[in-house]
């Protein structure tokens, strides 16, 4: 009998459940880089919806002015004015490129918390097929202004508003369809990797936007729209909700520990605990939340363990329920704030390039996206190292405390050229998106599935979305502010993003504090 080639048997052993649950992580993580991917090219096309029209860079503020308004009598007669696209072609260019930003995220914001609600209710493929074809159209929708010559600045915060409320579709989607095939094992290493499709759908967006931008900006948009609509298709024709939809097992079955994560429940024999394990207390907040909680879903949830009930037998939670669980508002509290500092790098970060590098639009896209070449790193080590410790909160808040000091030095640094801002970004990417994307995948897939929700896994899409949104609310304020910010000096956003920064870890310092403890005291314990 001859010998199998070497890819057969590489394909052969893997189960058919290892196949399955890498399939899903695959197309979830293309699914939401296209979401990012569509988001991106509003920051690169900043650069050409307005320009600086004045011969020299180091033209003051009052000269441009000056400047302006003797061109005014003389515009083109083509789509565009000597300043840039008009509505933005005027001295307030950055006010009403910041309100673009904030329009998109402050609907974000708010339809988010309805959007776990909702989409915990309606079936995942669906529920994400439609939001991201809506998501494509509307993104394309602000590249059609370019082509019908549009200069109505409310066209533009229309289509930014619809398209931020229908993108609130993808993350409890994705995140609740990953934790329901991937146990809390190795779940911050997984999901580290899995997360990096933020930073790939933002550099795919900013190359794809950057190509078209100085000859036809209308495609920037309507390209990704195309993309993300096309993604859309593939979700309805491929993805599974949840492993027991095709017999798989929901966890991996190299682990011996029973893992009540996902919406099936497996009875499986859990270690008998010894005497002192059982005579340990209790956590004084699971207490609080087991008594509250234990007479309305002891008996619901007993029975859906032993019979492998479907997803449909546990009853959603509720908002309040949501918040109840033990770290869920100092985690969305801490997300609020690491996301301004993330998105406002996200928006602005090209104009800031442009600036200070005197850069041209395709140039500046093309290096900011090193930002998310560090995120993806960022993001690994994060997921790595919490893991490693077991503590999420204190690997979030040495990132953050690191990062302050790092954005201080990316200010000063970037002035000094090109090789120092190439480094600098990928060391401020790190540092920045590191507890941004543990906060919103390992840590909110672990308060979804936390032990006192007792196996009920229709809570996670809500908590996703209620820490998710909590963000938003963050990453709508920072590009606002940065936009009525930077007209006094690109340092003081600078400072915004610092104090921002250590706001993050002011939130998180209860929840160190817990985990330190929790340590010591099992030092203490295995030392007796």
């Amino acid at each position: 009998m001859a010998q199998l080639p070497p890819g057969i048997r590489f394909i052969t052993s893997f189960s058919r459940d290892q196949w399955y649950r890498a399939f899903i992580f695959t197309l979830t993580f293309f699914l939401y880089a296209s979401f990012h991917l569509s988001r991106k090219p509003i920051s690169i096309v900043k650069g050409e919806l307005h320009k600086h029209c004045a011969a020299s860079h180091e033209v003051e503020l009052s000269s441009y002015r000056e400047y302006a308004a003797q061109i005014q009598p003389v515009k083109k007669l083509s789509n565009a004015s000597q300043c840039g696209w008009e509505p933005f072609d005027k001295s307030n260019y950055k006010q009403l490129l910041g309100a673009l930003d904030y329009s998109f995220l402050c609907a974000y914001a708010i339809g988010m918390y309805l959007s776990g609600i909702i989409g915990e209710r309606l079936p995942i493929r669906y529920y994400l097929t439609v939001g991201m074809l809506a998501s494509g159209l509307f993104t394309a929708m602000f590249g059609l202004g370019y082509f019908y010559n549009i200069h109505n600045l409310w066209f533009y915060i229309m289509a930014q508003i619809a398209n931020g409320l229908v993108q609130t579709t993808g993350w409890p989607s994705v995140v609740t369809c990953i934790g329901n095939w991937f146990g809390k094992g190795r779940r911050g290493l997984i999901m580290g990797i899995w997360n990096s499709h933020t930073s790939v759908g933002n550099i795919l967006g900013s190359l794809i936007a950057a190509y078209w931008v100085s000859t036809c900006w209308g495609l920037s948009f309507v390209m990704p729209g195309v993309i993300i609509a096309v993604m859309g298709i593939f979700c309805f024709l491929f993805l599974i909700e949840h492993p027991k939809d095709i017999s798989c097992s929901s966890t991996p079955s190299s682990s011996s520990k029973a893992f009540l994560n996902g919406a099936s429940r497996f009875r499986v024999h859990m270690p008998t605990l010894n005497a002192k394990e059982a005579s340990k207390p209790q956590d004084p907040e699971m207490q609080h939340l087991l008594i509250d909680s234990e007479n309305s879903t002891a008996s619901q949830n007993s029975s859906s363990a032993a019979t492998g009930e479907g997803r449909h037998g546990t009853s959603a939670i509720s908002f309040l329920g949501a918040l109840r669980i033990p770290g869920v508002i100092e985690f969305s509290l801490c997300l609020l704030f690491a996301k301004l500092v993330s998105y406002t790098f996200l928006f602005w970060l090209p104009l800031y390039i442009t600036n200070v590098e005197h850069l041209d639009a395709k140039r500046a896209g093309d290096l900011s996206t090193l930002f998310d070449v560090g995120g993806i790193f960022g993001g690994i080590l994060a997921g790595l190292i919490s893991d490693r410790l077991e503590k999420r909160a204190s690997t979030c808040g040495m990132m953050l405390l690191l990062a302050a000091p790092t954005l201080y030095m990316f200010s000063a640094v970037s002035k000094m050229g090109l090789e120092a801002t190439v480094v600098m970004l990928l060391i401020s990417g790190a540092l920045v998106n590191g507890p941004y994307a543990l906060i919103t995948t390992a840590v909110s897939a672990d308060l979804g599935t936390h032990k006192s929700l007792k196996g009920n896994a229709r809570a996670l899409s809500t908590v996703t979305a209620i820490i998710d949104g909590t963000g938003s609310v963050g990453a709508a304020l920072g590009p606002l502010l940065a936009g009525l910010i930077s007209p006094s000096g690109w340092n003081n956003v600078f400072y915004m993003l610092m104090v921002a920064d250590a706001c993050a870890l002011l939130f998180l310092l209860r929840l160190i504090q817990k985990e330190l403890r929790c340590n010591a005291d099992h030092t203490l314990f295995k030392e007796h």
